[in-house]
């Protein structure tokens, strides 16, 4: 059974949301603890044929949803935001257990989705146009934002409560329908949950939908005429497919997708604080964050301090079931994926990187690894490893730590340790990457600074308070005039 009294099983049981609870059309997939295997539950799968019938729901009740002024839809996701601190750590453990996540996580994710939601609730009462300016006198204009239509949301698993929160909310906040298609492996914290919160807050029915389902979900989802534009997080492989699908269909997509992000630490920095902080961003939910610290460049002068340092750190930590105990790093969330970090691993030792901790694993439980002589055609270097392993690589001078940092097609997140800001300040605006952090580790999410990579990281399309109410609206000139002017013919 589900650990929610939120969301308990019986509800959704082999049930998608559309329009209430019903059977989906494509079957049913099981819910699982990912540390354990044990079955949670079964949800249903959203046909092609589902997706077509949501949509066509959504595209109806947008319009009246776009009628209410931006004050009242912000009422509906403070209530959510109520309902959420209520349900706050039950939703934190539906997360552990579903994702694997330790604890910490889980709770952050729900503290971080309150943030994201609150800051969307005020998207409603904020100015929705601007009048401009006009050459002709007595030609009133205006340039006003409406909303998009139905935004079709695919979160992945990793972290998928606060990754459906920073596009449902702001979608809803501005006047759209959703339709949303949680990860297979996250189903239940990564979408009914938000079905079970906005049903119980009030938002009118046929406005949000969940859809679990894999590929063949997705990519309806995607080509279906009655979606306007496509939030998606998750691989830059699938990425690029869904890219292109809505490229060719002039839809807006929003991409946020993987990296490969350098962490640089300066000959000045404090070598404790950043091997501390260096841990911190490689081995956080065992390193399956598209942030993760994918490279350690680590300056000559004390990168024997700093490994010494990082290897100690790391050695003290812990593996085992989240949900069971207070252990810092829970399973890797599939075999597939757990096997693929061994393959990095030993294709890069074969290349002439050595392992000085970790390296092995328990079936799903891997052990944090350091791993140094890292080069740049090693895998390890190259590719977004999705496990916990931190992977140095030296360099002798700041211009050489910026080479490294920028030999990557990714461009997600970088981040630079020094004691001299300025020198720091230099080597970031020379990093290329859509989020830079100066005396931090790579791993930071909040809803103020706008979120998006460069590269194989994303096109650029934020999440931010920033950005939100353009990124989920478009533009509408208008004018009027008292009468029609004459015109010559």
């Amino acid at each position: 059974m589900s650990v929610t009294e939120l969301a308990p099983a019986d509800v959704w049981r082999d049930k998608i949301y559309s329009g209430g609870w019903k059977t989906g059309g494509a079957g049913t997939m099981p819910v699982t603890e990912k540390a354990t295997g044990a079955e949670l539950g079964s949800i249903g799968c959203a046909s092609a044929a589902d997706v077509s019938a949501a949509a066509a729901i959504a595209k109806e009740a947008q319009a009246a949803w776009a009628e209410k002024t931006g004050p009242q839809r912000g009422d509906i996701l403070r209530e959510v935001v109520r309902l959420l601190q209520v349900h706050r750590d039950e939703i934190a453990l539906q997360i552990v257990r579903e994702t694997g996540s330790i604890r910490q996580k889980g709770q952050m994710e729900v503290q971080m989705a309150i943030r994201e939601i609150l800051e969307a609730a005020a998207l409603g009462s904020q100015p929705s146009g601007m009048i401009t300016a006009s050459d002709v006198k007595g030609r009133h204009s205006v340039a006003r934002r409406i909303p998009l239509g139905v935004v079709g949301v695919i979160t992945p698993w990793n972290s998928p409560f606060i990754l459906a929160a920073r596009a449902i909310a702001p979608a809803l906040a501005t006047g759209n329908a959703v339709l949303l298609k949680p990860d297979p492996q996250s189903s239940v914290s990564g979408g009914v949950l938000y079905a079970r919160l906005f049903e119980a807050a009030g938002l009118p029915e046929g406005l949000m939908h969940v859809l679990p389902g894999g590929a063949e979900t997705g990519d309806a989802l995607v080509r279906d005429p009655f979606v306007n534009m496509i939030s998606f997080t998750g691989s830059t492989r699938v990425g690029q497919a869904i890219g292109a699908v809505a490229g060719g269909l002039l839809k807006r997509a929003n991409l946020e997708l993987g990296g490969k992000n350098p962490y640089i630490v300066l000959d000045d920095a404090d070598v404790e604080a950043a091997a501390s902080a260096g841990a911190w961003g490689s081995y956080l939910h065992q390193g399956q964050v598209c942030m993760a610290v994918g490279r350690h460049l680590v300056h000559e002068r004390i990168a024997e301090a700093y490994v010494e340092s990082l290897v100690r750190k790391t050695e003290a930590l812990s593996v085992g079931d989240p949900f069971k105990g207070n252990f810092h790093l829970g399973p890797i969330v599939n075999e597939r994926q757990a096997a693929n970090v061994d393959r990095i691993v030993e294709d890069s030792v074969s290349k002439g990187a050595k392992i000085l901790a970790g390296g092995s694993r328990d079936g799903l439980f891997f052990k944090p690894t350091v791993m140094v002589d890292v080069a740049p055609g090693m895998p390890v270097f190259e590719e977004e490893i999705f496990g916990p392993v931190a992977a140095v690589t030296v360099f002798r001078n700041d211009d050489e730590a910026v080479t490294l940092a920028n030999q990557t097609r990714y461009g997600l997140v970088a981040a630079v340790v020094s004691a001299d800001l300025r020198r720091a300040q230099r080597i970031a605006d020379r990093l290329h990457a859509g989020i830079v952090h100066i005396n931090d580790q790579t791993i930071m999410h909040e809803v103020f600074g706008p979120m998006g990579g460069l590269g194989l990281s994303g096109n650029g399309q934020n999440y931010s308070t920033l950005t939100n109410a353009d990124q989920f609206t478009e533009w509408q000139w208008v004018t009027s005039r008292e009468s029609l002017p004459a015109y010559p013919f």
